[in-house]
């Protein structure tokens, strides 16, 4: 026994570096699991807010716009939002991302698909949201059945691989999977839930954004159904799949599919190939997300103005934000664009602000 532990120790001792960036490695792993559940947990008690559950239709929720002789109709393709998690009540920014979409396409259907209603009956829950929803005629809200979506896809075999294990991040994995998979499916625009969308996205096709001079991000993509990028994206999520990562199988799988479709190694070097093009930050992700305590500071109208000249939409960054008070009635950024692109969502925001 003492050889042994002398034969060890000289062992790690040969290897010390290794052995230091093995353990580092481990606790860094653990330590940021450990915070993700931790906010994932505190959330959910979070926008518990007890306000009237049927909300009256405002006179400034837009009517479908009427056809118009020799104008073609909006490009096919619906607006995508996903639920991944068990939750029906939909928070004030997941509220404003849905009503901001369902304004600037009027002519378009808005689907949020959410996982928690899968195993109810038809009815939706009372819960004020649903109720505010329905004031516009182009929201649809629908269970999402992930066995469906995922079948006739490489992603079938995966989910059933892995409802049979625990994995860290599992809910923005399975997120990840399902945008890939809706693209694959039915084409049109996917969108996450703490977005606010400024203009009509309908003008993109195989689109998507690019976070930084490094990375990708699929928080919104635009595709046409059945295309090839998108099978690759579903190819690589199978082949590499690593649930350990933060980000492996979502931006990083983006950032590694482009490369290859692109044929470059950086980013810099090309953002538009073989008819997929990654716009610049500035289109969707204008504040960075070491930046986002910059959505709850005060701008001015023309500093507002200059930042988002460039911008469709406007990325929030909710799991870095959630939980950060935003003062409703003040000149902060993101007051200022709940303010100007989901007013109906603003109003029910002012009263619960009012009543607290």
């Amino acid at each position: 026994m003492p050889n042994c532990l002398l034969k060890l120790t000289r062992v790690v001792l040969g290897h010390k570096l290794r052995t230091l960036f093995i353990l580092a490695f481990k606790f860094m792993s653990f330590v940021s699991i450990v915070l993700y559940w931790r906010i994932t947990e505190d959330s959910k008690g979070r926008d518990q807010v007890y306000l009237p559950v049927q909300i009256q239709c405002a006179h400034s929720v837009p009517s479908p716009p009427c056809a118009v002789a020799d104008e073609p109709p909006p490009p096919p393709g619906d607006v995508f939002f996903v639920e991944t998690s068990e939750r029906t009540n939909p928070n004030y920014l997941f509220m404003c991302s849905v009503e901001s979409a369902a304004r600037t396409h009027p002519g378009t259907r808005v689907v949020v698909l959410m996982k928690g209603l899968a195993n109810r009956n038809a009815s939706l829950p009372n819960h004020w949201g649903f109720s505010l929803l329905s004031c516009f005629p182009n929201v649809e809200i629908r269970p999402l059945d992930l066995s469906e979506l995922f079948s006739g896809t490489p992603l079938a075999k995966w989910y059933l691989q892995a409802q049979q294990r625990w994995e860290p991040y599992f809910l923005p994995i399975l997120s990840d999977a399902c945008r890939i998979a809706i693209m694959w499916k039915f084409g049109g625009i996917y969108l996450d839930t703490d977005f606010i969308v400024l203009k009509n996205l309908k003008n993109l096709t195989n689109v998507l954004g690019t976070q930084s001079k490094y990375v990708l991000n699929g928080a919104f993509l635009s595709f046409t159904p059945k295309h090839k990028f998108i099978e690759l994206c579903m190819q690589d999520f199978v082949e590499n799949y690593n649930s350990w990562i933060w980000g492996h199988q979502g931006p990083q799988l983006l950032t590694r599919v482009f490369k290859k479709w692109c044929s470059i190694r950086s980013l810099r070097s090309s953002k538009s190939c073989k008819g997929v093009s990654a716009l610049p930050r500035e289109a969707f992700y204008p504040i960075r997300w070491q930046d986002w305590k910059k959505y709850f500071e005060v701008v001015s109208s023309t500093e507002l103005n200059e930042l988002l000249k460039n911008t469709y939409a406007v990325h929030v960054w909710n799991k870095k934000s959630q939980g950060t008070r935003l003062e409703i009635t003040s000149q902060a950024l993101l007051a200022q664009l709940h303010s100007h692109f989901c007013p109906a969502t603003y109003d029910v925001l002012k009263m619960d602000f009012k009543w607290h």
